[in-house]
């Protein structure tokens, strides 16, 4: 008999007796987050939540979509190594990992799955915000703790984690503002993976800028799906239709598209992007010729915190519904080696995987040592 219907059962029977069935999922409580260092409520209106306690040590699963980019293999590896850490080796019996590309009804199946075989947490990149409203339904009747993660969902019914996306398209946006000073000009604006909320709130965010008062900027807009390869194929297609750019801001495959500009030996131009590793390296090579670089991440890191963060919520902690995750940021002339960007590591390794206030601090060698493969 599935899981879920072994509680409704227990519930029924439990009326019937004149007792009530024991309370599904997180109870909204008036109390701060036991660990506002690490786990900040994204503002002052964040639900506070609690569930009840359970014993360790336990089973987690990963549930995610998409894997065929370079962040979402690290991030994968990095949650594999983050299970391995002395102080939370001990809290997980069994990690489960299963990629299932981006088709949500995959994604939504495998999520039933681990609920009813039983695990006690779940994390999850959703492959679109808006359709996980009866599976987040289903894991809290059966008191499984979802922690969607990155691309977000549209509900305040789940606990989630993430950086502020809005916020990081804004802080791009105002950096290439400050530094194309005519605020006029073209830009190209290569975007990451189609329906995601991250690419979404960017966008929208970044546009809020750029669109804003006394600016003339004119805007492409390519899909680069957050892929070095892919990112580099689209810049040089609109280079070679549109000549010039002013300004470039880059989602992910932020790599791929300064190479495509030093390929088309196009003039060094401010280019705001992503976190990695071969991007920071660009830009510190090429400062001296005029390449001014802005780099905000969204670090696969963020597994890790979620990873905690259901565990500690599984430990019966008090969570923030919605936990707020400060944005790593970099800018021209502060590129450092060894300190922000790695010369001898590869150049898909994206930089910001260490979190101090949560006590994670996960190396590369340990990261890279892992397989993505589903598990």
């Amino acid at each position: 008999m599935p899981h879920v219907a072994k509680m409704i059962l227990a519930g029924l029977a439990g009326l019937a007796l004149g007792t009530a069935p024991a309370l599904a999922g997180p109870e909204v409580v008036k109390a701060q987050s036991e660990n506002p260092a690490c786990f900040k409520p994204w503002d002052s209106n964040t639900k506070m939540f609690k569930w009840s306690a359970k014993p360790g040590p336990y089973r987690i699963a990963i549930a995610n979509g998409f894997v065929g980019n370079t962040w979402r293999i690290q991030m994968i590896k990095t949650a594999k190594a983050f299970a391995e850490q002395p102080d939370i080796k001990p809290l997980i019996k069994e990690l489960k990992v299963v990629s299932t590309g981006t088709d949500v009804a995959a994604q939504i199946g495998a999520i039933d799955n681990f609920i009813n075989s039983g695990y006690d947490a779940i994390v999850t990149i959703a492959v679109n915000p808006t359709a996980f409203g009866p599976v987040i339904r289903r894991a809290n009747g059966a008191n499984v703790v979802l922690v969607p993660f990155d691309n977000v969902l549209d509900s305040d019914e789940v606990m989630m984690v993430n950086e502020d996306q809005l916020e990081m398209g804004r802080l791009m946006g105002r950096w290439l503002v400050k530094n194309i000073p005519a605020k006029a000009g073209k830009i190209l604006e290569v975007r990451g993976l189609p329906g995601n909320s991250v690419d979404r709130d960017r966008h929208v965010g970044f546009r809020e800028i750029m669109e804003g008062s006394g600016n003339k900027f004119e805007i492409i807009e390519v899909v680069g799906n957050w892929d070095d390869g892919t990112a580099q194929k689209v810049v040089a297609d609109a280079l070679a239709v549109h000549k010039k750019f002013d300004g470039m801001f880059v989602q992910g495959g932020s790599t791929g598209a300064v190479r495509a500009l030093i390929d088309a030996k196009h003039p060094f131009i401010p280019v705001s992007g992503e976190a990695e590793n071969g991007f920071r390296k660009l830009c510190a090579q090429h400062a001296k010729d005029g390449l001014l670089c802005a780099s905000a991440g969204q670090s696969p890191g963020l597994v890790a915190i979620s990873m905690k963060a259901a565990v500690e919520a599984l430990q019966g902690k008090v969570m923030p519904q919605m936990i707020s995750v400060p944005i790593p940021y970099v800018e021209h002339p502060d590129f450092k080696a060894n300190v922000n960007y790695y010369p001898d590591l590869t150049d898909n390794f994206f930089t910001p995987n260490e979190f101090p206030p949560c006590n994670v601090n996960i190396t590369a060698t340990e990261i890279m040592g892992k397989s993505e493969a589903n598990n």
